[in-house]
This record gives structure tokens, sequence and C-alpha cells, in this order.
């Protein structure tokens, strides 16, 4: 099979656990504003608080945040009134009065401690998009699982389509893509979302592009 310049060979015997990795990272989403996110990447924050009536995250656990991975150490129910300042300051607030007065929620939902690192690892959806040495059960699993979101879409498949759209028009906004196909902007990003954990696409600065994996996959599916 040939293979793009610049697209990494991954030997197929580590292609099983690639998978496996991004599986783990994908455990959950969990919702990370700007704040939070700049302070987890440098290391600012290793702690939040968040009011859920039931834990979103679990120890151990890996989430994106949009700029990192960060891992779980602990998940703790916690009393606001007993927060420390010293905490409150690791969660990237100036004293404990301030994060119980970003508290969201009813008072009478749980409070949770989260404490969390920054892993200095690359995304293994990074490196599994790099990979265009597609075995034969590659291949078959990649169809499976875009099968399966085509069969969940309310509108009917989608996939195919939009992989060629960002075939042709890569680097194209997401918006005029979108309305290429008659969506809503959050509704066709979603979508890419999809894509992008298969490690099917890539985000440009600007709108997309087909992974190498992508390119493999849209090569082996073409007639000889």
């Amino acid at each position: 099979m040939s293979h793009q310049r610049g697209a990494t060979r991954t030997p197929r015997h580590q292609n099983q656990r690639l998978r496996a990795q991004v599986a783990v990272t994908q455990g959950g989403t969990v919702r990370f504003e700007r704040r939070l996110r700049d302070g987890i990447h440098d290391g600012s924050i290793t702690v939040t608080f968040r009011r859920w009536r039931r834990t979103q995250v679990v120890a151990g656990g890996r989430y994106r945040t949009g700029m990192d991975i960060v891992q779980v150490l602990a998940v703790d129910i916690v009393d606001p009134a007993q927060i420390s300042d010293s905490d409150a300051q690791r969660a990237g607030y100036a004293d404990a009065e301030a994060v119980r007065a970003d508290l969201r929620a009813p008072t009478d939902v749980p409070t949770f401690r989260i404490a969390l690192r920054r892993l200095d690892e690359p995304d293994p959806r990074d490196t599994l998009a790099a990979t265009d040495d597609l075995t034969a059960t590659d291949i078959a699993e990649i169809a499976r699982r875009l099968d399966r979101l085509d069969r969940a879409s309310p509108r009917g498949p989608w996939t195919a389509a939009t992989l060629a759209a960002i075939a042709d028009r890569p680097g194209v906004r997401a918006p005029d893509l979108a309305e290429s196909f008659g969506l809503e902007t959050l509704i066709f990003k979603r979508n890419v979302r999809s894509l992008k954990a298969l490690g099917l696409t890539q985000s440009l600065r600007v709108g997309y592009r087909l992974a190498p994996r992508g390119e493999a996959y849209l090569r082996s599916r073409r007639p000889d």
C-alpha cells in the first residue's frame, strides 16, 4: 500500500494498542472553561470544584481539555464551607470565598473537589491519525464505526459525504461546509469531532483536512 509523504508508519502490532489508548482517553466529556484550560496548561491549576448531582469524572480517568489531556487523581465530596484558601488558590482563585461565589447549581447539589494533573504526552488521537498503514481489520473496524454513526443519525447517512467534502475542500471554514449540507454549524462540528475521534480528520487553524489515516481509508474504498 502506498504511503503519503510525512505520514507515520506505525507497526501493525501497535494499531490495536493505539485504538485502546484512544478509547481510554475518551472516557467521558467534561466542559473545561477557558480559565481552567489555560491554568491546567501552564500548571497553575491542579484542583477544580464542581456542583454535580452525580459525579461526571472518575479517579484515574483521562479527559481532554481542548488543549491537553488531564488525568483525574481524586474525586471527593466536600463541604463548601470547609474549602481552604490554599485549595482555592490551587483552583485558580484568590481565596475560598471566591470559589464559593462561583459555584453553580442549587446549594443542595453536592460539591465535588477534583484533583487533576496535566499529562505531558501526545494525544493518542493524533498518533492514531498519523498512521496510514491500515490492515484489513483496521478498514473493517473503521467501516463498522462509520456505519454505526450513520445509523444513529436522525438525518440519515452523513459520514461518507462529510469525509469527501473535507477531502475536496481542506481549510474551508466549518460554517461554509455546514451550509453546503444544510446543517447548523454546531451539528456539523459535532459530526466532524466524531470523525476525528476515529483518527480520520484533523483540525486546522481554519477548517479541517483528512488525516493520513482518513486518506488511507478513502483509498481503500475506491475501486481498483
